[in-house]
């Protein structure tokens, strides 16, 4: 389970990485495109690995149906922001379904390309094999951009890991080497509250498939819904609560938006776990540490 992505080694046995969203998109879920100028864009990524972020997803195109944003617009967005971060320590991810777009954001230093349409064009599996960089394989079922009313299963848990496990074997069949997946339930992606709560109930069944375990539950409609028509901003307590129960069974990487929040919470359980050491040991304790 050590798997070293771009600068960062990680031993996900024994530890969580925080991933922080930047959206430069007009229309982003939830900050409804504060940063979608280029400034607030790199302000809010170098804010949050100030803040502890281990990993920055940037994004130039939301997930939800709409019309088609241009491969050269998306680029043009995701880009900068990509170039802007070379140096910072952290982990740096853009999230997109065109392989185009995709390769740019490689050659200017990307380390990961977050999927969330589960390689739905097998170009992308290409252009990851060509390079260093991980890719997140995301379980949703809709062409994307387009909608997916009322979505149906049978058995929600079973039909999403048998989605990745067929996603998984096609990027190897592309090239991709198993060292370089990693995978990503999709809570709220053509799915609604019961499907994305029985998801997470049963998260044991999807880590079982092996590649680390990517969760991407901040702010989502199953947290607002679950809680009482919560508004996007007062979804943060619901939020954390979900990533804590994900991280118990076996959730290693949390997509977020509330990044101070999060890394407190996640550092929190590794504590706990005994996975890693206290900051500072004073309570209880005589001076200079002895018990």
């Amino acid at each position: 389970m050590v798997r070293r992505i771009g600068p960062r080694e990680f031993d996900f046995a024994r530890q969580v990485a925080v991933m922080a969203i930047v959206n430069r998109t007009p229309d982003s879920f939830y900050d409804r495109g504060a940063t979608f100028a280029l400034d607030r864009a790199v302000e809010a990524a170098q804010a949050a690995v100030a803040d502890g972020a281990d990993w920055v997803d940037i994004g130039g195109a939301k997930f939800a149906p709409g019309p088609p944003i241009p491969v050269e617009e998306e680029a043009d967005r995701v880009v900068p922001v990509v170039a802007a971060l070379a140096g910072s320590g952290a982990v740096v991810s853009v999230d997109t379904f065109h392989p185009e777009v995709a390769r740019r954001a490689i050659a200017a230093g990307a380390h990961v390309i977050n999927d969330t349409t589960g390689i739905h064009d097998p170009v992308m599996a290409d252009v990851v094999a060509d390079s260093d960089a991980t890719i997140v394989i995301t379980h949703s079922l809709a062409a994307p951009r387009r909608p997916h009313p009322m979505p149906e299963y049978g058995d929600v848990v079973a039909e999403v890991a048998a989605f990745l496990r067929e996603r998984i074997d096609l990027a190897r069949a592309h090239g991709v080497p198993d060292e370089r997946i990693v995978i990503d339930p999709g809570h709220d992606l053509n799915k609604n509250t019961l499907h994305s709560l029985e998801l997470t109930r049963r998260l044991g069944e999807i880590a079982e498939i092996g590649p680390p375990l990517l969760v991407a539950l901040s702010n989502k409609d199953f947290v607002g819904e679950s809680l009482g028509r919560r508004d996007r901003r007062d979804r943060l307590a619901g939020s954390l609560a979900a990533a804590v129960y994900c991280i118990d069974r076996g959730a290693r990487i949390v997509r977020v938006h509330n990044v101070r929040e999060t890394v407190d919470a996640v550092r929190m359980v590794e504590a706990i776990e005994g996975w890693r050491e206290p900051a500072f040991l004073e309570h209880n304790l005589r001076p200079g540490g002895a018990s």
